[in-house]
């Protein structure tokens, strides 16, 4: 027999709410397991890249820039979305030439999960990027970005200590540092 907490919700019906090139809402009829209904609201966001870029194997780069959203300045690696017809390294790529002016001539998977289980689909694909080529930087009109290099071990402690706020600079770090002897 099947658990309730392993049975699938049944969609009923859809209604998009709000879309932009960016995010889309919509708005689901659901049906529980145990056969009552309710709405389910969901953000989707498609697919997102993260890139921790290694300068040199105890030095890495973060971009600092203000973040609307949660109204404050923020160091984090560089991040960005997937666009249609583009693979997860090829984003990642781009990603990296934009926001911090370098293509890695090795990127590393390192994690692909979900960043936020409940209300939000949007998968994240985490790389380390290694032996950095400098590139001419084109980038996004609305990113104003500071690039910076930071000992490995500094990051680390920022991330640690909550001063690294972001969760895919978060997870890239900790995963990053597990093989490291520090």
């Amino acid at each position: 027999m099947t658990r309730p907490s392993e049975t699938p919700w049944k969609t009923l019906s859809t209604r998009s709410i709000y879309s932009n090139k960016w995010i889309s809402l919509r708005e689901d009829l659901v049906e529980l397991p145990d056969k009552r209904t309710t709405i389910y609201g969901v953000v989707t966001c498609g697919q997102c890249v993260g890139i921790l870029p290694f300068v040199d194997p105890d030095t890495v780069l973060l971009i600092r820039q203000y973040r609307y959203v949660a109204r404050r300045v923020t160091w984090e690696m560089p991040t960005g979305g997937v666009h249609a017809g583009e693979s997860r390294e090829q984003a990642a790529q781009r990603e990296l030439a934009e926001e911090a002016g370098y293509r890695a001539g090795r990127l590393v998977p390192v994690s692909t999960f979900h960043t936020s289980k409940s209300v939000v689909d949007e998968t994240a694909h985490l790389f380390l990027a290694e032996d950095l080529v400098k590139v001419e930087t084109v980038r996004d009109a609305t990113e104003f970005i500071e690039v910076r290099p930071f000992p490995f071990r500094q990051v680390l402690e920022m991330v640690l200590s909550g001063e690294i706020v972001d969760g895919m600079t978060i997870i890239a770090v900790l995963l990053a540092s597990r093989p490291r002897r520090l």
